[in-house]
Parts: C-alpha cells; sequence; structure tokens
C-alpha cells in the first residue's frame, strides 16, 4: 500500500485564513452536533503526551470553547488503538485525536497500515525534546559513556520503548549515527517505561521533562543527553546530544486531527480554539515547566509539515532497516 499524505491536506488552506474570527460565528457556521467533544489521547493518564493536551484543552475550555472538550484516554498498541477507535469515527467535529510522529512509525514498522493520510490536520500545537534516560545505578552518565559501554558489549545494553513508536526510532536514530546496537525492551507508554527504569528493569528509556522532570532532579533516573538545539535551562546540567558529538535535533511534535472527511469550516473552527489556547500565556508557562514549547501551525501549514515529517522519517526508516512496509 502505497501512501500519500500531501494529496489528502491541499484542500485544507480553504478557509484557514478566516479561522481565527472567534468562537462564536465559526461555531454556528460549523453545526457541530454536540455540546462536549472529545479528544482521544491513545497514552495513558499521567504521560507525558496526556500532561501537554490536559494542559492546552483546559485553557481552551476556560476561554469558553463550543463544543467543550474532553480528554479520553485510550492506552494501548503504542498508540494505535486509540488511532483506530479515531479513524472510525464519524466526521461530525464530535471527535478528535491527539497525534504525534508514532503515527508515521507505526505504519513504517509494519503495526498498522495507515499513517497521517487517514486523517485531517487541525493544528500543530506543541514540540518536546527527547531525553536519553538511564536507570540510576547505570556506569555511564552521558552519551559519549554508553557509546563506548555499548560498542564493548554490542546487543546487551536494554533499551526501552514503545516498539514502532517514537521511543524505539529515537534510540534507532542513536544505533545509525553511532554505530552501536542496543537490545530493544517494549513498553506501551511512557508511565510503563518510566517504572521499570526506577525499578532498574531496564538500563535505557526514551522520557522526557514533563514526565520526569522530578525523577532527573532527584536523582532517581539519569539524563545521558537532551536532543535540543541549545541545553535545557530546566536541567542546565544535561549536555545536548550534539554537544557529545552526535548531530541529532529532534522532538516529539504534538498536534490535533480530526476523522477523514471533516469539513474545513469544523476544522478551522477547532483551529481557533487551539490557536487561541496556546497563547495563554499561563500554557506556555506550563508547558515550558515541562520541557515543552509552544510550536503552533495551522491546519494547512500542519499537514505539510505531516507531509514533510513523513517524507523525511520514511528515508530515515529505510536507512536503519524500520521500514517493513512492502511498498
Amino acid at each position: 500500500m502505497t501512501i500519500s499524505p500531501s494529496a489528502s491536506f491541499r484542500r485544507l488552506a480553504i478557509g484557514a485564513s478566516a479561522a481565527l474570527v472567534g468562537f462564536a460565528g465559526s461555531a454556528f457556521a460549523a453545526d457541530i452536533p454536540c455540546g462536549t467533544a472529545k479528544l482521544i489521547v491513545p497514552w495513558g493518564a499521567g504521560g507525558g503526551t496526556d500532561v501537554i493536551f490536559r494542559t492546552v484543552v483546559e485553557a481552551a475550555n476556560k476561554a469558553g470553547a463550543k463544543p467543550q472538550l474532553q480528554v479520553v484516554n485510550m492506552g494501548g498498541q503504542g498508540g494505535n488503538k486509540g488511532a483506530k477507535v479515531a479513524r472510525a469515527a464519524k466526521p461530525d467535529g464530535c471527535t478528535l485525536f491527539a497525534l504525534h510522529q508514532s503515527a508515521i512509525t507505526s505504519y513504517f514498522t509494519g503495526r498498522v497500515n495507515f499513517s497521517v493520510e487517514a486523517f485531517e490536520p487541525v493544528a500543530l500545537l506543541t514540540r518536546t525534546p527527547a531525553i536519553f534516560g538511564a536507570s540510576a545505578d547505570v556506569p555511564y552518565n552521558n552519551l559519549k559513556e554508553l557509546i563506548a559501554a555499548a560498542k564493548a558489549s554490542p546487543k546487551t545494553i536494554t533499551a526501552g520503548g514503545t516498539l514502532g513508536s517514537t521511543s524505539q526510532f529515537i534510540f534507532l536514530l542513536l544505533e545509525d549515527a553511532a554505530g552501536i546496537k542496543f537490545k530493544h525492551v517494549s513498553y506501551d507508554g511512557t508511565r510503563q517505561r518510566m517504572t521499570a527504569l526506577l525499578a532498574k528493569n531496564i538500563q535505557l528509556g526514551e522520557i522526557n521533562l514533563a514526565a520526569a522532570k522530578k525523577y532527573i532532579q532527584s536523582g532517581e533516573l539519569k539524563a545521558l543527553g537532551i536532543t535540543t538545539a541549545k541545553r535545557n535551562s530546566e536541567i542546565d546540567k544535561v549536555a545536548t546530544v550534539k554537544e557529545q558529538g552526535i548531530d541529532m535535533v529532534y522532538g516529539t511534535d504534538r498536534g490535533v486531527v480530526m476523522p477523514k472527511g471533516t469539513k474545513p469550516e469544523v476544522l478551522s473552527h477547532y483551529e481557533a480554539i487551539f490557536a487561541k489556547a496556546v497563547k495563554d500565556p499561563a500554557v506556555g508557562k506550563a508547558l515550558a515547566a515541562k520541557g515543552t514549547s509552544v510550536e503552533f501551525k495551522g491546519n494547512a501549514a500542519y499537514g505539510k509539515h505531516l507531509t514533510d515529517t513523513f517524507s523525511k522519517w520514511k528515508k530515515i526508516a529505510v536507512k536503519v532497516g524500520a521500514y517493513k512496509r512492502k511498498d
């Protein structure tokens, strides 16, 4: 099956410039038949993705979003259980889906037979850099030391991540860049992965500041490197991956999409809701404290962003042997 995400997004520029006129007028034009719309977050409560979307949704509701938004956690299958439900929902404006690059990597690795082309983009909201986390008792304290240990004992250092998702993909990128191999262990979500790290059941795991800041500050977890261009002020002693000799700047991009066939005016209506929510200074402050930045793009720009990401990441997946499709 060949995917062409760009074809799915071309028409979404219609009405984008009018999207920010305010909730009342757009709500009437959109004719959304529910008092509360559900935003499916395909990960468990308390994880990084859940915390970030709840912060934005709370601000949207406080600002008078119509319909009001309700976060519905639907974890399982590395984010794919919720994706399947959202994909099958009616395109009536009452179901939204919280998406990040796992929708792309899961397709590459053959876990699902659809990707971002199965949805209509609403808006990109945030970017969260990855942190290479480690159990507190590992003998290495940075990526240079980790790479040396991995070269000395290939495929023995355990790296926890959801197979086929971004939390595994980041370790595949590191393997490719450094010429090393880990032993990959699957956990279904950030919370489960951090629990395994804290219990010392695995040595490594991708973590983020939204969910792991307190554990890093207390010394219960080690932060070996962060994938930002510059150091994060919240954990300024942690060197960037690039500082440590690996040319990698990376982030998990979180946005909102809707079922295929959702009308442009409905997409524009929700684009306006989220644009207003992320402009709230309290939201920006709360997200920054979690190591996340606001990276807003409206529906047309977000559609292009998804298309470009798909194409770029496909090349990487093929290179590192993670692309399992037949096309």
